[in-house]
């Protein structure tokens, strides 16, 4: 039996990425040692991040005058160090537009120098919506903080709101390289790797020149301008993490770049979103026009069927469709390297349950 893997993250990686890393795991390119051996410090490693930020940049066409940064600590952490780095004393905008949101928020106001508005949110109906920005905002704030995908909720932004000149700094863990953002569209673009470009214990941060340098941190981790100046190598990173990455990013290249996964993605999730509007028992909670690429929530509308529903999947090979606790029902995340012949067993096995529980 295939099993078809729907976790939110850690999430499924590309199989050729996988062969690849196990051909190399007991000996990386001649060197006899795995690439978990390899010292940090080493010609070895060095090309391997050095291959890595070049694919990136490729990739996502990121500018010279911004940097890309391979370290530790997931999103999570990233919460409390934007702030730290380029809000002390200042205004920070946020963006309600979920869970994550809502922790980002949080760790914000923790911060007593720091003063925290948030100018939008969606709370109101679930975060079932991406909320509109209001006409005037603060053009003194140090930055406005967006959550281009809300894994848990399944919305998105389609595309980018003008904030004026205001840095936009984005939490892109569950969309990065899945969409057609510009970088210049961003001051800062952070995101864990476990859902679209590697294992977790990585997390990729991308920003802008000018914003580097602004706030004195006396603690050198939570340091972005420190751990750019070392070009993330302060500390040992989490190496394995970046090697997995840059074999995605290679994989990546081979499917058209992000364009070409972009394509991919759109139309996994229109087979998918297509199947709930067809159907009479499953619906999707998010308005259509914020609806996921990469995250889709639908419901029955009864919970004892959505527990069915999640019980049978399981014996079909269909792994981590649950929703998450706060949503309840059905999640698929179709992450770049979900195969489409998932999405299409999974339409068959939803319009089979259907069939058998009182749908059409």
């Amino acid at each position: 039996m295939t099993i078809y893997n729907f976790s939110a993250g850690p999430a499924v990686l590309p199989k050729p990425v996988l062969e690849t890393a196990q051909s190399e795991m007991l000996d990386y390119k001649g060197s006899g040692m795995s690439v978990m051996e390899l010292s940090h410090r080493s010609s070895w490693f060095q090309a391997i991040i050095d291959d890595a930020e070049n694919l990136l940049r490729d990739l996502m066409k990121i500018p010279e005058n911004y940097q890309v940064l391979f370290l530790q600590g997931g999103a999570s952490l990233q919460f409390t160090k934007i702030p730290l780095n380029f809000a002390q004393n200042k205004k920070a905008l946020y963006v309600n537009t979920g869970s994550w949101s809502k922790k980002a928020i949080q760790a914000a106001e923790a911060l007593d120098n720091v003063t925290v508005e948030v100018i939008a949110s969606s709370e109101d109906q679930n975060f079932t919506y991406i909320p509109e920005i209001p006409a005037n905002v603060d053009q003194n704030a140090a930055y406005v903080h967006i959550t281009t995908n809300n894994t848990i909720e399944g919305t998105a932004y389609q595309s980018i709101p003008n904030f004026g000149k205001v840095p936009v700094v984005a939490d892109m863990s569950s969309n990065i390289l899945a969409n057609d953002y510009n970088v210049e569209d961003f001051g800062v673009i952070y995101a864990g790797a476990q859902k679209n470009i590697g294992p977790a214990g990585l997390t990729v941060v991308i920003i802008r020149d000018d914003l580097l340098g602004e706030s004195d941190i006396s603690a050198p981790m939570l340091d972005y301008t420190l751990l750019a100046k070392n070009d993330s190598l302060y500390n040992t990173p989490p190496t394995y993490a970046i090697y997995v990455a840059k074999l995605v990013f290679e994989w990546l290249q081979e499917q058209g770049g992000v364009a070409g996964i972009t394509a991919q993605d759109q139309a996994k999730s229109k087979l998918l979103y297509d199947a709930i509007e067809a159907s009479e028992l499953f619906k999707s909670p998010v308005r259509a026009d914020s609806r996921s690429l990469t995250n889709i929530p639908f419901v029955t509308g009864n919970d004892e069927l959505d527990k069915k529903f999640n019980q049978e999947a399981l014996a079909y090979g269909f792994e981590n469709l649950k929703g998450h606790r706060s949503v309840g029902g059905m999640r698929a995340s179709l992450y770049n390297a979900f195969p489409v012949e998932g999405v299409n067993e999974l339409v068959t096995f939803m319009e089979k349950f259907e069939a058998e529980n009182g749908g059409k």
